[in-house]
């Protein structure tokens, strides 16, 4: 199961849309980045976005696990633990890569929101961008839009 918006797909072989993402995948176990499937791509896109977002993060404007652009419109995903292979943003932490999720304990579910922009054009940014940055940069840009949402929660 995916959510879309227009053609453009966004998939996990590692949990479905709306589950609780596996624990591997977390804090509590190795926390490497899930592998990511694209499909459904634009006939005109450029360039491919990723940023994977938990807005009920205890912070004002929740916390951002990963960004990632510069990714040519012709991927078909990222693979697993994939690390530096395109342009890197920085997360919450303001550093490169990924961030398991790690909600506090008792905190209840959280929301991770893998979100996938098409780009009507190469935008050639700078690495470093934080979300906020980048969204800006793109919003002129964007053809369309996918998530992958899923869940997880310490007890």
């Amino acid at each position: 199961m995916r959510m879309q918006l227009g053609t453009l797909e966004i998939s996990s072989p590692a949990f479905r849309h709306g589950d609780r993402i596996p624990e591997p995948y977390s804090v509590d176990g190795e926390g490497h980045s899930p592998e990511l499937i694209f499909a459904g791509v634009p006939a005109q896109a450029k360039e491919l976005v990723l940023i994977c977002h938990d807005p009920d993060a205890p912070m004002t404007y929740g916390f951002t696990h990963w960004v990632i652009y510069g990714i040519p419109a012709d991927a078909k995903g990222l693979r697993e633990n994939c690390g530096e292979v395109y342009i890197s943003g920085v997360n919450e932490l303001g550093n490169a890569g990924w961030v398991p999720p790690a909600p506090p304990p008792g905190h209840g579910d959280h929301f991770y929101y893998f979100q996938l922009f098409a780009l009507d054009m190469s935008l050639g940014l700078d690495p470093g961008l934080n979300r906020a940055e980048l969204l800006a940069k793109i919003d002129d840009h964007i053809l369309e839009q996918a998530r992958l949402v899923g869940t997880y929660s310490r007890s």
